[in-house]
């Protein structure tokens, strides 16, 4: 037993020590800058602590407004990207198997897609001469010239953005759900409102929760999509960070910030949390009894009724809505690399021409970009494999005390805000000057990837025949023997599924790597960012069109080795 457990924490040492390194220490270096009293960017780490920084954010008018406007703003992204993604998660488990590989690439194809390129799409959705406005204009509505720059083409944007999460979460929970509890509550002559309310609702509010939770804390310290789409109107705390950060170097305003933003994000956390105990009364056991208590929430009868007669229109709005959301503005910017048009926000089809991809090919700054996103997701995917592997194997086969903290460690890169990364490592790197920027851009990535590696590679691990390394040791079989010739071709499927799905996270990561990268090391989504805040012409969406075209390859690739809808069955 003793020997299991030193085996199981030395699996799960080499991915510990790293997030230590990447991930721990610049949140700690960020707790640090906020308590110095004033800004000093050559200064020591060290300092007195102080809670000027603090004093500043929470007593100032102009950061407590942008603070609300943020929270409010990440409150109508999580509440469109529910009410668009629930109907599309019970759409993607209705589907037949042999088609459901088909309407994952609905939902990964936008997921995997660079956050510029899809703000660069709702930006020709919404722009005056768009498509919407075409489509109200044959009703007789409209146009409407007012749908950019402003907090509602944000909220748009950002739910395009992080809707497949919260599909995702409750996929994972659907798609687990017994289907014959459902058909027990028809043979009792339950309505359809009635199953919905009392079946399968309840059963997918802890999937419900995971996508809240995740949605609100990723959209409270976006600032891409508010850069692109709010047109300076629009004014977000993620905004704020980059700003102080890059353009102020006001390391220690930034880090009050990070951390303000953060608390009140997993302050609203808690609120769900506990708000979803009194929908999932089954869930808390009694005080007295000790047994569970499965009352549940009574549903208004208006309501059963209402949904009797509007429910089966809304949802096929709503899913009608989620797909074209996801899906139109990839569409639209794909059309728009080929649009003879002087400027990029002109979304009437002027022309046929190549013009754009001739430049994009041609301009060296793009080139290298690319090549250095490349090596970066390639660098990011090997180490990241080579730590996750390890671990994968620590969870899934050994028990050791810590072992569920740690498991929690490792997920936290998804759950807290990447800005704060950002802020801390690039002070770590002003800091230790003679470390190239490309291994703080490796450190981060590397850290980005790991929850997505880990979890694929733990499930395949699950599914390893362990009687057949068995039968290899009573043959004389060692431990290298047995990792090469079994362990390794029957990880094949999974090592291909996280590599692609790392390679891909990498290869299209702006938030944070726009805080990290220079001059003479820009990956292709920053110089993509740089061109759509700055230049007009459409070169930037035939680049755009060219990454999505790797990401479709991909993950073709993908569903040939492993079939994309497995990798998120229980």
């Amino acid at each position: 037993m003793i020997l299991s457990r030193n085996v199981g924490r030395s699996l799960a040492a080499p991915v510990t020590l790293w997030l230590l390194a990447a991930f721990a220490m610049p949140l700690g270096v960020v707790m640090l800058l906020s308590l110095h009293e004033y800004s000093e960017i050559f200064g020591p780490l060290l300092r007195p602590p102080s809670l000027a920084q603090f004093q500043l954010v929470l007593g100032d008018g102009f950061y407590l407004g942008v603070l609300l406007e943020t929270l409010l703003l990440a409150g109508g992204v999580t509440l469109v990207s529910v009410l668009l993604g629930y109907p599309l998660a019970l759409w993607l488990v209705s589907v037949p198997t042999k088609w459901r590989s088909l309407a994952f690439m609905v939902i990964l194809i936008p997921l995997l897609t660079n956050v510029v390129v899809r703000s660069l799409g709702i930006v020709l959705l919404l722009s005056p001469d768009g498509i919407l406005n075409n489509i109200f204009g044959l009703v007789g509505i409209g146009p409407f010239r007012n749908m950019l720059y402003n907090h509602f083409a944000v909220m748009i944007a950002l739910a395009q953005v992080f809707m497949p999460f919260v599909v995702l979460a409750l996929y994972d929970t659907l798609q687990g759900t017994n289907p014959r509890v459902k058909e027990a509550a028809e043979s009792l002559g339950a309505s359809p409102s009635m199953v919905f309310w009392t079946v399968r609702f309840p059963m997918a509010l802890p999937g419900l929760r995971a996508g809240i939770i995740i949605v609100f804390l990723m959209a409270s310290t976006a600032y891409v999509s508010a850069t692109i789409l709010g047109g300076g109107r629009v004014q977000t705390t993620g905004l704020l960070v980059y700003r102080e950060a890059i353009v102020n170097l006001n390391f220690p305003t930034a880090a009050a910030l990070t951390l303000v933003m953060t608390l009140a994000s997993l302050g609203f956390s808690g609120l769900v949390i506990f708000a979803f105990k009194f929908l999932m009364p089954w869930m808390n056991t009694a005080r007295n009894s000790g047994r569970p208590n499965a009352t549940l929430p009574a549903v208004p009868p208006v309501l059963m009724r209402t949904q009797e007669i509007l429910g089966p229109v809304i949802y096929w709005i709503l899913l009608a809505a989620a797909i074209g959301l996801l899906l139109m503005p990839l569409y639209l910017v794909v059309v728009q690399s080929f649009n003879d048009v002087p400027q990029a926000s002109s979304a009437r089809f002027r022309g046929f021409t190549l013009k754009w991809y001739e430049i994009v090919l041609s301009n060296g700054n793009y080139t290298d970009a690319f090549l250095n996103s490349v090596k970066l997701a390639v660098a990011a995917t090997v180490i990241a494999l080579a730590l996750s592997i390890p671990a994968a194997f620590a969870l899934s086969r050994f028990r050791f005390p810590g072992l569920p903290l740690l498991a929690v460690f490792w997920a936290l890169p998804l759950s807290l805000p990447g800005v704060a990364i950002g802020v801390g490592m690039l002070k770590l790197l002003s800091i230790f000057i003679i470390l190239p920027p490309f291994l703080g851009l490796l450190a981060v990535h590397v850290v980005l990837v790991i929850p997505f590696c880990i979890s694929l590679l733990v499930a395949s691990v699950h599914q390893l025949d362990r009687s057949q390394e068995e039968a290899a040791a009573s043959l004389g079989a060692n431990g290298a023997v047995r990792f090469f010739r079994i362990i390794l071709p029957g990880l094949a499927p999974g090592l291909a599924a996280a590599s692609i799905m790392a390679f891909l996270s990498s290869f299209g990561e702006v938030t944070v790597t726009g805080f990290l990268t220079t001059a003479r090391m820009t990956t292709l989504p920053v110089r993509i960012y740089a061109d759509a805040t700055f230049a007009l012409e459409p070169t930037v969406h035939a680049v755009s069109a060219l990454t999505m075209i790797v990401t479709l390859i991909a993950l073709a690739v993908l569903n040939k080795i492993f079939r994309v809808d497995r990798l998120y069955a229980r």
